[in-house]
């Protein structure tokens, strides 16, 4: 990939329509999943982005087959698979790596694979993942850096999660439909991407089910064929050109925006005072005057998405009066702050009193630090100015753009492959819309 960067000129509003691709966050999962069948399968409307290209790379490393057909699928043959080792090179590029252990156990009883690297927002512990492995009969090393499983074969069991963890209970259904008998899940994630996980897996020949608000059981069987499957729209994507229409006083419609996974976005949109419409088409978004400030708290779902949080701090900073961020579900994630401080933000960082911060946060109290701020007090409304800056993560160098399409002046933004890991041909969909932003190299 080359190493190129956006200059932006800001105070253009958007108007027109989107398209959003296929969910990063199901995407190549749904790719690592298919290695489970004996036949070929089918995958639509997967996002071109670079996380989905190095899973197919990886994929092919392996043995089997990941090959693009068309715009926006891939077909995944998996009858050559034949390698149960990761290499370590791909460990710092994503958080992939570790999905692919139980794939690997259940094909061949090994696996190795690289320590991920990915967004640096805090620790995202993986003993979440591995306890559950460890319950069905998996065991584990680390050497340099790559995490060794192994087991004789993977046994279903009941398993609760600690706390709420996406990745983990991927993980572990995964791990559950080749093994031994049942496998119940206790307070499992209830995200929209599990839930396309779960109908991919049972096209191909699965047993699982949702019993009941975070409990999932799955019977295990003998094998897997294969599946024809349409990738769910991505929220993240939506939110994202959603916040930058309404922040730059704007009129877009995304299309295929499901708003069912938006929820509770759309209730925020509602106490700020943002117009939005919901038709078979998607959903239109549009500026409809002056904004009042609110507050939030991240939640797992079905509350606010963490992921949505940098984007939407973008959108408080045009709000008239005091808004507050309480991020409870991500150690630290709030590393754009500073960037749009420097772009003529007002933001406090604080801490909130919590009586019990363990049972309250999704992350591991015992991991936070002094230095992790938890919450924020956003002062608006703002007149962004341009500068230069270089993006550290996905969602905070979105954030970055969308401040810099509604800035006064030029903005430069250095790395911009971190945000084209999760959005496919970004720039290009925003000069549609009316953007002035230029990729030079």
């Amino acid at each position: 990939m080359s190493k190129a960067s956006f200059v932006v000129t800001g105070g253009t509003p958007l108007y027109g329509s989107v398209r959003v691709g296929g969910a990063k966050n199901a995407s190549y999962k749904l790719m690592i999943a298919a290695l489970l069948g004996s036949k070929e399968s089918r995958l639509l409307n997967l996002p071109d982005i670079s996380d989905v290209d190095l899973v197919a790379q990886i994929i092919n490393e392996l043995g089997a087959k990941a090959y693009r057909v068309g715009e926006r699928t891939f077909f995944i043959d998996t009858r050559n698979l034949r390698f149960h080792a990761v290499q370590a090179k791909h460990g710092e590029q994503s958080r992939a790596s570790t999905l692919f252990i139980p794939v690997l156990l259940a094909k061949f009883g090994h696996a190795e694979v690289p320590l991920p690297g990915g967004d640096k927002i805090g620790k995202r512990p993986l003993e979440r993942h591995m306890m559950g492995l460890e319950m069905m009969g998996a065991k584990f090393d680390q050497e340099n850096g790559i995490l060794k499983a192994s087991c004789k074969e993977l046994r279903g069991c009941t398993y609760r999660f600690e706390k709420n963890t996406h990745t983990g209970t991927e993980t572990l259904i995964m791990a559950a439909v080749l093994a031994k008998g049942k496998t119940i899940l206790e307070n499992a994630a209830e995200e929209p991407e599990i839930d396309d996980l779960i109908s991919f897996l049972n096209q191909m020949g699965a047993k699982i089910r949702r019993r009941s608000f975070r409990k999932i059981e799955i019977e295990g069987v003998e094998s897997l064929g294969g599946a024809i499957h349409k990738i769910m729209p991505d929220r993240n994507e939506a939110v994202s050109y959603a916040c930058a229409a309404i922040a730059t006083k704007g009129d877009i419609v995304v299309e295929n925006a499901r708003h069912k996974d938006l929820k509770a976005f759309l209730d925020k949109l509602d106490e700020i005072g943002a117009g939005y419409e919901i038709g078979d088409y998607g959903i239109r978004f549009y500026y409809k005057g002056q904004l009042t400030a609110t507050d939030l708290e991240t939640e797992i779902h079905p509350g606010f998405m963490t992921d949505w949080q940098p984007l939407f701090a973008t959108l408080l900073c045009q709000c008239h009066g005091e808004s507050i961020i309480h991020e409870t579900v991500m150690q630290n994630r709030f590393q754009y702050v500073e960037d749009l401080r420097a772009m003529g933000a007002k933001i406090e960082y604080f801490n909130p009193t919590i009586k019990n911060p363990d049972a309250f946060y999704n992350f591991n109290w015992r991991d936070h630090s002094e230095a992790d701020h938890h919450a924020i007090r956003i002062f608006g409304p703002t007149d962004f100015v341009g500068g230069e800056f270089t993006i550290h993560d996905l969602r905070a160098g979105a954030t970055i753009l969308l401040a810099a399409i509604g800035a006064k002046g030029k903005t430069i933004l250095h790395n911009i492959e971190q945000v084209e890991r999760g959005y496919q041909k970004i720039d290009e969909k925003l000069i549609l819309m009316g953007a002035k932003i230029e990729r030079v190299n």
